[in-house]
C-alpha cells in the first residue's frame, strides 16, 4: 500500500480491512481463478472487497498514489522496493503458492531449460 496509507503506520493489516479499500483490478485478460487465489472477493465477515482501478503494468504506481492496495505474497516484498510503497503482512491471509508457468504455444527449448534450472535449484525458502 501507499507509504502514507493509515494502515502503513500500524505495520500490519487484516483480510477484513481489505473490504475498506479498493484492491487493484487485473482486468479481463487474467483468469478469475488466479485472481481469487491471490485476492479473495470477500472479507472473513462476508463483506465484498471492492476492485479497481484496472491495471496491467502500472499496479505499483496506482498503489503508490493511494488509488488502491495490492495484496502480494511475501516474496514480492523480498524482490521489490518501489518508492512510496510499503509491504505489510496481512493477518490470516492464505498462503500464496507460486509456480513457473508459460503458455503451451510459447513452449521452446529455452523455456524448458529455464524450467529445468528452476527445478534443479528447488523452492525459495523465506
Amino acid at each position: 500500500m501507499a507509504a502514507d496509507h493509515p494502515l502503513a503506520e500500524r505495520g500490519t493489516a487484516s483480510l477484513e480491512e481489505l473490504g475498506d479499500n479498493h484492491v487493484v483490478d487485473f482486468g479481463p485478460d487474467v483468469p478469475e481463478y488466479w485472481v481469487t487465489a491471490m485476492i479473495p472477493t470477500r472479507t472473513p465477515l462476508g463483506r465484498r472487497i471492492p476492485r479497481g482501478p484496472a491495471a496491467r503494468t502500472t499496479r505499483f504506481s496506482l498503489v503508490a498514489s493511494g488509488q488502491c492496495v495490492h495484496p502480494l505474497g511475501e516474496i514480492a516484498a523480498r524482490y521489490n522496493s518501489p518508492p512510496a510503497i510499503v509491504f505489510l503482512p496481512v493477518r490470516e491471509a492464505p498462503t500464496i503458492h507460486y509456480a513457473l508457468t508459460w503458455r503451451s504455444t510459447a513452449d521452446s527449448p529455452t523455456l524448458r531449460a529455464l524450467a529445468q534450472t528452476a527445478a534443479d535449484h528447488g523452492p525459495i525458502s523465506m
